[in-house]
């Protein structure tokens, strides 16, 4: 495992690193990874009630959505 402030700085260049490199077609995967992560960590920032400097909120939630979705 990783500290709050290792899964931080993780970026999709060491996404892509970490697997040896992607096709370019495949680059866009290391983006929805680091994404992904932070918003994991937003997630558990929520619900621990705490903040982690440097964390924004993610651009969308798809829980969000799905509620959305729903009604």
């Amino acid at each position: 495992g990783k500290s709050i402030q290792e899964a931080m700085a993780i970026t999709n260049k060491a996404v892509m690193e970490a697997l040896d490199g992607l096709p370019p077609v495949k680059v866009h995967c290391s983006l929805l990874a680091e994404e992904a992560i932070h918003a994991a960590l937003w997630d558990y920032a929520e619900k621990h009630q705490i903040k982690i400097e440097g964390l924004e909120k993610p651009k969308s939630d798809i829980h969000e959505e799905e509620e959305e979705e729903e009604y």
